[in-house]
């Protein structure tokens, strides 16, 4: 879901200018750690009405320790309803409790938000008994498991060429054990085989074509002696009208188009990826089959020779001229084979050694705010008084101004919002200006926790918060704050920790701000967040 911060200009307005119907109290905004903080909620309502106060484990980071039984107080027709909680928390920083939802005759009202500060337990040194400092040890380097990715990797590609390397063995052997007299003989068993087989009609076409040419060329290669199965369509079907020439075979040109349009087809099937109808199968199987059994009538039954020597001579000599084609292009097959895994394996190595795994990994695969990290950045002003910015993408301007009801539209005399991507993505950057028609002071932390309320308000748990004072360059004072949330992944349905930044500037009774998040522990979002950050300068109000 695409976020949209509509809450954020709402909470600023509000928290500035207006006030809850539900009274609330605590009686601390300072504790120690484990402590406890009581918190009141109050209305007066009538008498009729049904009140129905949030009952749920948290409130934001804090812990509900204790829910208190409501307090009934009746004056006239009104009732007074009070309702305690015991909260506590078991880390030292600065919490908001946020407005909580009180339901009243089913309409809801909210608490207002408090912040509340939990302190470390100081020791005393005095009565603390002290301990001599021990020496630096060196821990244990932890153990590096890149290695075991590549002995994976190798190990998968052996296993894979000792597949191949066997099935191949075994069907050469299946077929060596089919013994023929003549290479009719084999033809004709072969195509039938092929049709018991019904690999088209199982929609395997590309394996048909190429077994039922393999058998074409395997006959012409062993009845005519042409070297057909390492030859092009081109060159088989020259070979092919050389041969029917000098041996003076009677085969019409007809024939030898009736193969040749059989081995395009092949081709286009087996690398463009064509799919021919059934028919046009069908076609092509009979075409092979006349073609065969054509050439095989065209051949003399009996060959005139010089001597039965010569004969032997010359098969021998064929025999060496193939073996040898064989033997080349298997070599240039392994020698191109092993270059390639050589050259993967060892620039594999030497980037996992130098740059680590999640760097190799993450330049292979893809990542996305890597690839915002290292693209073209853009520097833009956004809002009146201007932000000027770097961001890796330029941001849109979103609409704020339909979500807001009409109260505190009222208080907004001007406001421009920019942002970027969204919570269930990697990264996210909002950049957002307005100006109140209301002169006055605006209270820069309040802000801030009405940005972190926002936040929350869009699934965010346990949120920590930090903050402090932020100059810009050109001298204009601003609020830092700064921490950690986690969010419930939609997909996965784990809990994913977020970190995130805000600044906020107070000029001229208007309000500008810059707000990014990311996951916590994806460093290339971190170096994104850091140069947006560092690039900012303001535009001083006029």
């Amino acid at each position: 879901m695409k976020i949209k911060l509509y809450f954020l200009l709402l909470l600023f307005s509000t928290s500035i200018f207006s006030q809850n119907q539900i009274e609330t109290k605590i009686d601390k905004k300072i504790n120690k750690i484990g402590a406890q903080f009581n918190l009141t909620l109050k209305t007066t309502v009538d008498t009729l009405l049904t009140v129905v106060f949030p009952s749920t484990k948290n409130f934001g980071s804090l812990e509900v320790i204790r829910n208190y039984a409501i307090d009934t107080i009746r004056k006239d027709n009104k009732y007074d309803l009070i309702k305690r909680y015991g909260l506590t928390q078991f880390d030292s920083g600065r919490y908001v409790i946020p407005k909580m939802t009180i339901l009243i005759n089913k309409k809801p009202f909210f608490s207002d938000s408090i912040s509340v500060n939990v302190k470390d337990i100081v020791v005393d040194t005095l009565k603390q008994k002290m301990y001599d400092i021990k020496s630096i040890q060196t821990g244990e380097k932890p153990e590096s498991n890149w290695w075991k990715y590549i002995l994976g990797f190798l190990l998968l590609i052996g296993i894979g060429a000792l597949i191949y390397y066997l099935t191949k063995k075994y069907q050469k052997k299946k077929i060596e054990e089919e013994i023929f007299k003549t290479p009719i003989e084999k033809a004709t068993s072969l195509l039938n085989s092929l049709e018991k087989k019904e690999l088209w009609q199982n929609g395997d076409v590309k394996t048909y074509y190429s077994e039922l040419t393999d058998i074409v060329r395997n006959y012409i290669e062993e009845a005519l002696e042409i070297p057909a199965m390492e030859s092009t369509t081109f060159e088989l079907i020259q070979g092919l009208k050389l041969t029917s020439n000098k041996r003076k075979l009677k085969l019409s040109a007809e024939t030898i188009r009736s193969l040749e349009s059989v081995l395009k087809q092949a081709d286009l099937v087996k690398f463009a990826k064509s799919q021919p109808q059934d028919f046009v199968i069908t076609e092509d199987k009979n075409k092979i089959q006349k073609t065969i059994l054509t050439i095989d009538k065209s051949i003399p039954k009996i060959e005139e020779l010089p001597n039965e020597e010569d004969l032997l001579n010359e098969e021998q000599r064929q025999n060496q001229i193939k073996q040898q084609l064989r033997k080349k292009r298997n070599r240039r097959i392994t020698l191109a084979c092993a270059s390639v895994v050589f050259l993967l394996v060892a620039a594999t190595t030497y980037f996992v050694v130098n740059k680590g795994f999640t760097y190799v990994k993450d330049t292979i695969i893809g990542h996305p705010t890597k690839e915002l990290l290292e693209g073209e950045w853009v520097s833009s002003e956004y809002g009146n008084p201007g932000i000027m910015l770097e961001t890796p993408k330029v941001l849109k301007r979103i609409d704020l101004t339909k979500s807001l009801p009409k109260e505190g539209l009222a208080l907004i005399k001007e406001m421009q919002s920019f942002a970027y991507g969204s919570l269930v993505d990697n990264f996210y950057i909002m950049v957002s200006t307005m100006k109140y028609k209301q002169e006055g002071q605006i209270d820069l932390a309040k802000s801030l926790e009405g940005s972190v309320k926002s936040i929350e308000l869009q699934g965010a748990q346990n949120i920590l918060l930090k903050q402090g004072e932020f100059d810009t360059p050109e001298g204009i004072k601003g609020m830092k704050g700064f921490g950690s949330f986690s969010k419930i992944d939609s997909i996965s349905k784990t809990s994913v920790r977020f970190y995130y930044e805000i600044l906020v500037f107070s000029q001229e009774s208007g309000l500008q701000q810059i707000i990014t998040f990311h996951e916590e522990d994806d460093q290339y979002a971190k170096k994104i967040s850091d140069r947006i950050m560092n690039s900012v300068e303001l535009k001083k109000g006029t």
